[in-house]
Protein backbone atom coordinates (compact mmCIF):
# COMPACT_ATOMS: atom_id res chain seq x y z
CA UNK A 1 0.00 0.00 0.00
CA UNK A 2 1.54 3.04 -1.20
CA UNK A 3 1.26 6.26 1.53
CA UNK A 4 1.00 9.78 -0.28
CA UNK A 5 3.24 12.46 1.55
CA UNK A 6 2.74 15.91 0.77
CA UNK A 7 5.03 18.30 1.18
CA UNK A 8 4.20 22.23 1.41
CA UNK A 9 5.46 22.96 -2.50
CA UNK A 10 3.30 20.18 -3.75
CA UNK A 11 0.19 21.65 -1.73
CA UNK A 12 0.91 25.26 -2.81
CA UNK A 13 1.27 24.52 -6.37
CA UNK A 14 -2.12 22.70 -6.57
CA UNK A 15 -3.94 25.21 -5.22
CA UNK A 16 -2.06 28.26 -6.72
CA UNK A 17 -3.12 28.49 -10.22
CA UNK A 18 0.19 30.88 -10.67
CA UNK A 19 2.53 28.83 -9.63
CA UNK A 20 4.85 27.55 -11.89
CA UNK A 21 4.79 23.90 -11.15
CA UNK A 22 0.50 24.09 -10.85
CA UNK A 23 -0.17 21.74 -14.14
CA UNK A 24 2.17 19.21 -12.76
CA UNK A 25 0.68 19.35 -9.09
CA UNK A 26 -2.59 19.04 -10.77
CA UNK A 27 -1.57 16.13 -13.18
CA UNK A 28 0.38 14.23 -10.24
CA UNK A 29 -3.13 15.09 -7.81
CA UNK A 30 -5.27 13.50 -10.21
CA UNK A 31 -2.75 10.20 -10.57
CA UNK A 32 -2.07 9.86 -7.22
CA UNK A 33 -5.77 10.79 -5.60
CA UNK A 34 -6.07 11.69 -1.53
CA UNK A 35 -5.77 10.95 1.44
CA UNK A 36 -2.67 12.30 1.02
CA UNK A 37 -0.82 13.12 4.41
CA UNK A 38 1.59 15.80 5.84
CA UNK A 39 2.29 17.36 9.47
CA UNK A 40 1.59 20.48 11.09
CA UNK A 41 4.21 22.28 10.14
CA UNK A 42 3.93 21.72 6.38
CA UNK A 43 0.24 22.24 6.83
CA UNK A 44 1.22 26.08 8.71
CA UNK A 45 3.83 26.46 5.55
CA UNK A 46 1.31 26.05 2.81
CA UNK A 47 -1.13 28.03 5.01
CA UNK A 48 1.59 30.65 5.03
CA UNK A 49 2.41 30.44 1.32
CA UNK A 50 -1.44 30.51 -0.15
CA UNK A 51 -2.54 33.63 1.60
CA UNK A 52 -5.95 34.37 2.18
CA UNK A 53 -7.54 32.66 -1.33
CA UNK A 54 -5.73 29.24 -1.00
CA UNK A 55 -6.45 28.30 2.99
CA UNK A 56 -9.77 28.04 2.21
CA UNK A 57 -9.00 25.24 -0.22
CA UNK A 58 -6.42 23.15 2.23
CA UNK A 59 -9.20 23.78 5.25
CA UNK A 60 -11.34 22.32 2.77
CA UNK A 61 -9.15 19.12 2.16
CA UNK A 62 -8.73 18.81 5.96
CA UNK A 63 -12.30 19.11 6.92
CA UNK A 64 -12.93 16.34 4.20
CA UNK A 65 -10.02 13.96 5.01
CA UNK A 66 -8.13 14.48 1.43
CA UNK A 67 -5.42 15.78 3.46
CA UNK A 68 -4.45 14.30 6.88
CA UNK A 69 -2.42 16.00 9.09
CA UNK A 70 -0.29 14.03 11.71
CA UNK A 71 1.57 14.73 14.46
CA UNK A 72 5.03 14.12 14.45
CA UNK A 73 7.04 16.70 16.43
CA UNK A 74 5.84 15.52 19.99
CA UNK A 75 6.58 11.62 19.39
CA UNK A 76 9.69 12.14 17.08
CA UNK A 77 11.64 15.12 19.08
CA UNK A 78 14.79 13.22 19.23
CA UNK A 79 14.86 11.37 15.47
CA UNK A 80 13.67 15.03 14.55
CA UNK A 81 16.75 16.62 15.97
CA UNK A 82 19.17 14.06 14.23
CA UNK A 83 17.68 14.93 11.12
CA UNK A 84 18.28 18.62 11.66
CA UNK A 85 21.80 18.22 12.60
CA UNK A 86 22.76 15.78 9.86
CA UNK A 87 21.34 18.40 7.26
CA UNK A 88 22.57 21.59 8.92
CA UNK A 89 24.59 22.37 6.20
CA UNK A 90 21.78 22.01 3.70
CA UNK A 91 19.94 23.51 6.09
CA UNK A 92 17.44 21.24 6.41
CA UNK A 93 13.86 22.74 7.41
CA UNK A 94 11.56 21.44 9.98
CA UNK A 95 8.91 20.87 7.64
CA UNK A 96 11.38 18.61 5.81
CA UNK A 97 12.68 16.72 8.49
CA UNK A 98 8.79 15.91 9.38
CA UNK A 99 8.25 14.83 5.78
CA UNK A 100 11.52 12.68 6.16
CA UNK A 101 10.61 11.34 9.27
CA UNK A 102 7.08 10.36 8.03
CA UNK A 103 8.68 8.65 5.10
CA UNK A 104 10.68 6.32 7.87
CA UNK A 105 7.77 5.17 9.98
CA UNK A 106 4.78 5.32 7.43
CA UNK A 107 4.03 2.04 4.90
CA UNK A 108 5.36 2.40 1.21
CA UNK A 109 5.82 6.47 1.52
CA UNK A 110 5.82 8.46 -1.51
CA UNK A 111 6.75 12.39 -0.89
CA UNK A 112 4.78 14.61 -3.50
CA UNK A 113 7.22 17.60 -3.64
CA UNK A 114 8.47 20.46 -5.38
CA UNK A 115 11.64 21.07 -2.91
CA UNK A 116 15.01 19.14 -5.14
CA UNK A 117 16.51 18.62 -1.70
CA UNK A 118 14.20 15.65 -1.02
CA UNK A 119 16.54 14.12 -3.45
CA UNK A 120 19.70 14.74 -0.91
CA UNK A 121 17.90 13.39 1.87
CA UNK A 122 18.16 9.90 3.11
CA UNK A 123 15.96 8.19 5.28
CA UNK A 124 16.88 5.29 7.64
CA UNK A 125 20.61 6.56 7.01
CA UNK A 126 21.25 6.02 3.78
CA UNK A 127 17.57 4.95 1.95
CA UNK A 128 16.76 7.21 -0.80
CA UNK A 129 13.59 9.23 0.07
CA UNK A 130 10.80 8.14 -2.52
CA UNK A 131 9.11 11.11 -4.17
CA UNK A 132 7.95 12.54 -7.40
CA UNK A 133 8.98 16.23 -8.24
CA UNK A 134 8.52 18.20 -11.47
Amino acid sequence: MKTLVADAGFLVALWREVDQHHTWAVAVAQANPPPWVTCEAVWSEAEHLLGPTGRASLRTACRRGALQIVAVFADETSALMDLLEKYDDIPMSVADACIVRLTEVLPGPLVLTTDADFKIYRRHSRKAVPCLLP
